[in-house]
């Protein structure tokens, strides 16, 4: 039981981590003129995203130096992710699988 509720939360992580992306490349788009944001569509698809993502980069700002137009919070989040789910969560559910045996 144990063992699905972590897989579980590796596969939040992994969507999170995709979501995370999608909103750099879509500020990267807006920033570059590439699309509009004055676009219905692409200005709800940001507000999304920004809402799902800000609650998780506003303690790393808060902890990083300003770095000015350059926000590299996204790439501190996701290698927090990553941590997260490639080494403790995949170590813990190996372990948790080992122990059963």
């Amino acid at each position: 039981m144990v063992i699905m509720l972590l897989q579980i939360l590796q596969l939040l992580l992994t969507v999170l981590s995709w979501i995370i992306i999608a909103d750099a490349i879509m500020s990267w788009l807006i920033g570059f003129n590439v699309i509009s944001h004055y676009n219905e569509g692409v200005r709800t698809v940001r507000i999304a995203l920004e809402r799902i993502t800000a609650p998780i980069y506003n303690p790393v700002r808060r902890i990083m130096p300003d770095t000015g137009p350059l926000d590299l919070s996204p790439i501190v989040v996701l290698l927090i992710l990553y941590v997260l789910n490639n080494y403790v969560l995949r170590t813990a559910i190996e372990q948790l699988a080992n122990a059963s045996y």
